[in-house]
C-alpha cells in the first residue's frame, strides 16, 4: 500500500511504501475492548466508610416477654432498632435503618468495586494497529462525522510539518490539504453541558477533529493545541483511545513522514 507525501502547500512530493499496519484488518468490537479498557483504568475508585451511619447502639428486641419499657413490639411504635441513650429503649432514637435520620445509605458505592474491564497487552496492541488501519479508511472517516474534501487517505506530509511554531501555519496548512472545514465543524459543535459537570472544569462538550501523529512533539503541540477538537500525537504514544474516540474508529488523521517511518520500524 502506498501513499502520496505532501509538502507544506499541499502538492505532492513523493510516494512511499506504507508500513504493513495500515493493512490490518479492523475489528470494531476489539478497538472497543481496547478503549473501555483505557478508559476505565483512569477511574478513581470510591466509596462510603463501611461504619458510616451504622456506629450506633441501636437495638431491636421484638420480644413480648420483656417488660414494655424494655421492648419495641407491641408497644405502639415503629419495629425499627433505636438507640439506648435514654433511660427505657422505647423512648430511643431510630438508627442503623436507611430511612432513619443520619442513617446509612441504602446501595452506597463501595470502594472494593473494581471497574476496571482488563484486556491482554497483545490484544491491546492489536486493537491499536486495527485503529491505526480504519485511519486510512475513507468510508469510516466519514462515517464518524468528519468532513474533508477530494483527498486521499492516509493524508502524509513531509518532516518539516514538525518544526511549525505558530497556529496560524498550521491552519494554513489545513486549508492547502482540504481539512480545515472538519475543525470549522468542530468549533460549531461545541456545546454547553447540562448538570453538574458544568462546575469541575468540564463546561463544553466538545467535538474531535484532526489527529497529528508526529515524531517529535515540541513545537508543534504549541502551534496547533489551540485549534478546537486538534489533538497532537507522539508516534510512540498512539493508543485505541486517541486513534478511535468514543470507541469508534475512523478518526481523520495526519502524519508526519517521520512518524511513518518510525511506525514501520516498530515491531
Amino acid at each position: 500500500m502506498k501513499a502520496n507525501v505532501l509538502d507544506l502547500n499541499g502538492a505532492v512530493l513523493k510516494q512511499i511504501e506504507l508500513p504493513g499496519v495500515f493493512d490490518e484488518t479492523i475489528n470494531n468490537a476489539l478497538i472497543k475492548r481496547a478503549v473501555l479498557s483505557i478508559q476505565t483504568a483512569a477511574i478513581q475508585r470510591k466509596g462510603a466508610k463501611k461504619s458510616a451511619g451504622r456506629d450506633y447502639t441501636a437495638v431491636y428486641i421484638g420480644s413480648r416477654a420483656s417488660p414494655a419499657k424494655h421492648r419495641i413490639i407491641n408497644n405502639e411504635m415503629s419495629r425499627l432498632p433505636r438507640l439506648k441513650n435514654r433511660r427505657y429503649l422505647s423512648a430511643g432514637k431510630v438508627a442503623l435503618v436507611p430511612h432513619a435520620v443520619k442513617g446509612p445509605k441504602a446501595h452506597p458505592l463501595k470502594a472494593e468495586k473494581n471497574p476496571v474491564e482488563y484486556i491482554n497487552r497483545a490484544e491491546k496492541r492489536k486493537a491499536t494497529k486495527s485503529a491505526i488501519a480504519a485511519t486510512a479508511d475513507i468510508e469510516l472517516v466519514r462515517k464518524r462525522g468528519h468532513r474533508l474534501g477530494e483527498v486521499a487517505l492516509p493524508i502524509v506530509i513531509e518532516g518539516k510539518i514538525e518544526e511549525l511554531d505558530r497556529t496560524k501555519k498550521v491552519v494554513e496548512l489545513l486549508k492547502k490539504i482540504g481539512v480545515w472545514s472538519d475543525v470549522e465543524r468542530a468549533k460549531e459543535g461545541r456545546e454547553y453541558r447540562a448538570g453538574k459537570g458544568k462546575k469541575r472544569g468540564r463546561k463544553y462538550k466538545h467535538a474531535k477533529s484532526v489527529l497529528f501523529v508526529v515524531e517529535k512533539t515540541e513545537k508543534f503541540f504549541r502551534a496547533g493545541r489551540n485549534l478546537s477538537g486538534v489533538d497532537i500525537c507522539s508516534v510512540a504514544d498512539l493508543n485505541a483511545k486517541i486513534l478511535a474516540p468514543g470507541t469508534n474508529p475512523g478518526r481523520l488523521t495526519v502524519w508526519s513522514e517521520p512518524a511513518i517511518k518510525r511506525l514501520g520500524e516498530a515491531k
